[in-house]
């Protein structure tokens, strides 16, 4: 029965079929997409089907500004436990002495830290975007480039990593209040307790934004900026296969700044619902199942870029220490953008990333970023990986057989299937 025929009784309890079948088709259509290509989007992940209960959950009906046992809205009870939970699984998953579960995504987390200890005008550097940061680390028509003075550091020219050196020299040049380390295209460790040490020298704060490798911190493989750091900042989404939010860590002395900034400061009302998802990945990620899942990532992570590298194309770095790998394709005739679009005909989904030092706009660029969470959450392995990257390698050529390649990733993916007998959506029962 159509939506304009229905009765209010009869909406009480429609599922989505009934209502919009429009929106359900189409979210059935995205599905069949993630199925039947190989995601290698780096910031891309499957989050697991609790996550999903739990984002599409009744606490979306919740009003709840303010924190546990201090709102603005009767009946808040219930989502006072889900968000104690949330908080209480993060602090313990990380070793951290006070979790902000509220930021609605990783920009919502990074700002709700700037509002916390900067004034408009504060100095802060980070990581220069064109070599691996993110835009709220000083984009100019971002907020962070607008509202603070940021500077930058970069990496080496010789080894495209960063040159802690070159980074104490920028520090004692700018006196930055904050010092902000991690990034979104950067694929060697990021070493937290070498931050604090100029840091420290120079009196500033230190924020590590751990977005991309939240992970494989959860799993003991990329070393815990925790300890070291002010404020640790994340999504959830990404390597920690949650639902698509963020979370924010710091010392106890910063505890009450950083709530404050948060809300009232920054935002109303949490996506309570979304609460209750990061409180679920929290908890898978304190498991012995999770941390094989992320020992996975880092293998298959480093398959891929062996089988790049041994099919004649360079690799930022020359490897990778996390789940990201930085295709440079200076040395050939592809841009990024032209390789991105040959990939997506392979049916690999990527895309274009400027590379440090490069000479070619944003939009276009010199280098695809790779990454190996979501294919290895589907269950690739690292013999997948070896065949991902050699249909990379066969697919860069002007005389590529686009139509074998294609055939030989959609092998992969029936190999591999993604959320069997999933809908792309829960089903309501009345």
């Amino acid at each position: 029965m159509a939506v304009a025929q229905q009765t209010f009784d009869e909406l009480r309890t429609a599922g989505l079929d009934d209502v919009d079948p429009q929106i359900a088709e189409l979210l059935g259509r995205e599905l069949d997409r993630q199925r039947g290509q190989i995601e290698l989007i780096a910031s891309e992940n499957f989050t697991w089907p609790s996550v999903f209960e739990a984002v599409g959950s009744v606490p979306t009906n919740k009003y709840a500004e303010g924190y546990p046992g201090k709102r603005y809205y009767g009946g808040c009870e219930v989502v006072d436990e889900i968000e104690e939970l949330a908080r209480s699984r993060a602090k313990e998953l990380f070793g951290a002495e006070h979790a902000n579960v509220q930021p609605h995504a990783g920009a919502q987390a990074n700002m709700a830290v700037y509002f916390a200890v900067l004034s408009p005008g504060d100095r802060v550097l980070g990581l220069s975007l064109d070599h691996g940061g993110h835009l709220t680390h000083g984009l100019k028509v971002n907020f962070s480039g607008k509202l603070y003075e940021f500077h930058h550091y970069g990496v080496s020219r010789e080894t495209m990593q960063v040159d802690y050196d070159e980074v104490l020299a920028r520090a004692k040049e700018v006196q930055p209040k904050l010092i902000v380390c991690g990034g979104s295209a950067y694929p060697r460790t990021v070493e937290a307790d070498r931050f604090r040490q100029i840091a420290d020298e120079v009196g500033a704060l230190l924020m590590c934004d751990m977005a991309h490798f939240s992970g494989l911190v959860a799993a003991g493989i990329h070393p815990s900026p925790v300890p070291h750091s002010d404020f640790v900042t994340s999504t959830s989404h990404k390597t920690l296969a949650g639902p698509r939010a963020g979370f924010v860590l710091c010392k106890e002395e910063h505890a009450s700044k950083l709530d404050r900034a948060n809300f009232p400061g920054m935002q109303g009302g949490p996506l309570m619902h979304a609460v209750a998802a990061k409180a679920v990945c929290f908890q898978i990620a304190m498991t012995d199942a999770f941390r094989e899942y992320q020992r996975r990532i880092r293998a298959n992570a480093d398959a891929l870029a062996d089988g790049l590298i041994q099919g004649g194309h360079d690799v930022l770095t020359g490897g990778t220490d996390t789940h990201l790998v930085q295709l440079d394709l200076r040395n050939t005739e592809w841009t990024g953008l032209a390789a991105q679009e040959r990939l997506e005909e392979c049916k690999l989904t990527a895309n274009r990333n400027t590379v440090p030092f490069d000479e070619r706009p944003p939009m276009v660029a010199s280098g695809v970023r790779l990454g190996s969470p979501a294919a290895t959450m589907r269950g690739f392995d690292e013999d997948d990986f070896r065949e991902v990257a050699s249909i990379i390698v066969d697919g860069l050529n002007d005389k590529a057989d686009v139509a074998a390649l294609r055939d030989r990733a959609v092998a992969l993916c029936d190999k591999r299937p993604l959320y069997s007998g999933f809908r792309g959506y829960t089903e309501f029962n009345a």
